[in-house]
């Protein structure tokens, strides 16, 4: 049985599958930060190996033909290579960009755009499993408006100006400040984590008709729209990301907006298997299209 391996290599933990050429998960697996960036490119190695070989399980390394591995930012297939050969895995390893991965995990298309709103925001346009063009993805100083991270910075920005609203006491309570003054030394020694922990709040605030929280979520959604349309790119579009996956606000408002285009947006499914997809793909005896929705559900 050959098999194949996708492998989302991201800056917080590593996820791998195993599936076979045919369109079967058979294993999956979880480990450490595999971005090289943010671990160091001896641990992102070390990380994506233990994912595989968790994915692996009883299934021998050898039977495995080729590898896909989507990462963001630069990096090589020379520097996961003899980490996952170790394992006994010496099948070729083919690295894309992880957009390249959420797109796949949506779509089989060959072409189109992706919009990612999660802790960031980017969106890229597609084709032949590269990307050619991208749209914000600067971090939260420069863009990355819409993200969850923005929707936190802009709660923040709103409380401290409102301070008698009821937003704001939201804002406050979670934060764990009682004044404004303190809200902006909580804020200038810039906890990240804390920071994007608010955009739940703030999308649940705008389920309830909250006026503050809502007018955050609508620039979001115009932000991250001209983020989209700023790459002008043709085919189905891929929405990526706990923000646009999930059932938030954000999502709902970006729907809105290209469902009145005429436009049919896709859903990001697992970027892992989006990879595994991409590795398979070349070598199955099921059209791109019927392999696609034997992993991932669609076609």
């Amino acid at each position: 049985m050959n098999l194949v391996v996708g492998v989302d290599a991201g800056g917080t933990s590593s996820r791998a599958v195993v599936a076979t050429t045919t369109g079967s998960v058979v294993g999956r697996g979880l480990a450490g930060p595999g971005n090289p960036l943010t671990a160091g490119p001896a641990h992102a190695a070390a990380a994506v190996a233990a994912a595989v070989l968790a994915a692996l399980g009883d299934h021998p390394p050898e039977s495995v033909v080729a590898a896909t591995l989507g990462i963001a930012g630069p990096a090589t297939a020379t520097q996961f290579a003899p980490s996952l050969a170790a394992l006994g895995v010496r099948a070729p390893v083919t690295l894309v960009g992880d957009v390249v991965t959420a797109f796949a995990s949506g779509t089989p298309a060959p072409a189109g755009a992706v919009l990612i709103a999660g802790t960031g925001a980017i969106a890229a346009s597609v084709r032949a499993d590269a990307v050619e063009r991208t749209s914000d993805g600067l971090g939260w100083l420069l863009g990355d408006e819409g993200s969850g991270r923005w929707l936190g910075l802009q709660a923040i920005r709103t409380a401290v100006r409102t301070w008698s609203a009821p937003f704001a006491s939201r804002i406050a309570t979670q934060a764990g400040v009682a004044t404004a003054d303190e809200m902006v030394y909580w804020a200038q020694s810039l906890p990240w984590n804390e920071i994007g922990d608010l955009a739940p709040l703030v999308c649940a605030a705008a389920r309830t008709g909250d006026p503050h929280a809502k007018a955050i979520v609508d620039d979001a959604v115009t932000h991250l729209v001209a983020t989209l349309d700023n790459l002008a790119a043709d085919g189905p579009v891929v929405l990526g990301g706990g923000l646009l996956t999930g059932d938030t606000p954000v999502r709902d408002g970006v729907l809105k907006v290209l469902q009145s285009r005429g436009l049919t947006p896709r859903t990001a499914h697992d970027p892992a298997t989006g990879a595994a997809w991409l590795a398979a793909r070349p070598l199955s005896p099921l059209t791109p299209a019927a392999l696609h929705k034997a992993l991932l559900g669609s076609a």
